[in-house]
């Protein structure tokens, strides 16, 4: 299952495929066709066989529309429970970086929605994304996380209707090697 979401991950066109359907939760070959015109269809239907075969997605509704059942597409949301098993209980390094991915095309989705708005404002809509470079040790490291948590905890809740939904993500990488 791993090697066919790797594969998936990597293609292009299934990649396409599995980022639409992830971020609309559910759609339709129709629906996909809508958002890729450039792959033609009989590609399209090849490839959702494919990725449903593969266990990647699921057909989670079919609709009879005139004389042609419509099929209902979601992404197999069980995967992320098979693979934080194998990562907790294996310490597997490619289940780990799956979840990864899985991570960041949630944060994917976010940024395509917010991009895809006519009338967008970067700096007052106080989006942005950095990376800080920081020598640590596992102890450190820790603290920190935890002092960042402590930061963030008072935010968790709307106290004001001029506050909006935002999403802080943290990612901490593996340490590099010098």
């Amino acid at each position: 299952m791993n090697d066919k979401l790797m594969e998936c991950l990597i293609h292009p066109v299934k990649n396409r495929i599995y980022i639409e359907i992830y971020g609309k939760e559910q759609a339709t070959a129709k629906d996909l066709v809508a958002k890729c015109p450039d792959i033609p269809q009989a590609t399209l239907y090849r490839h959702l066989k494919s990725m449903v075969a593969d266990g990647l997605l699921n057909i989670v509704e079919k609709r009879q529309v005139r004389n042609v059942t419509e099929k209902v597409y979601a992404v197999s949301f069980h995967l992320e429970e098979h693979i934080q098993k194998r990562l907790f209980e294996e310490n597997d390094g490619q289940a780990y970086f799956i979840l990864f991915q899985q991570f960041t095309l949630g944060l994917l989705k976010q940024f395509k929605a917010y991009a895809q708005q006519e009338n967008i404002n970067i700096l007052a809509d106080g989006s942005g994304f950095r990376v800080a470079p920081i020598y640590s040790t596992f102890e450190e490291l820790e603290e920190l996380s935890k002092q960042m948590w402590a930061l963030v905890v008072p935010y968790r809740e709307k106290a004001s209707n001029q506050q909006k939904l935002r999403s802080l993500a943290v990612i901490t990488t593996p340490p590099v090697e010098e």
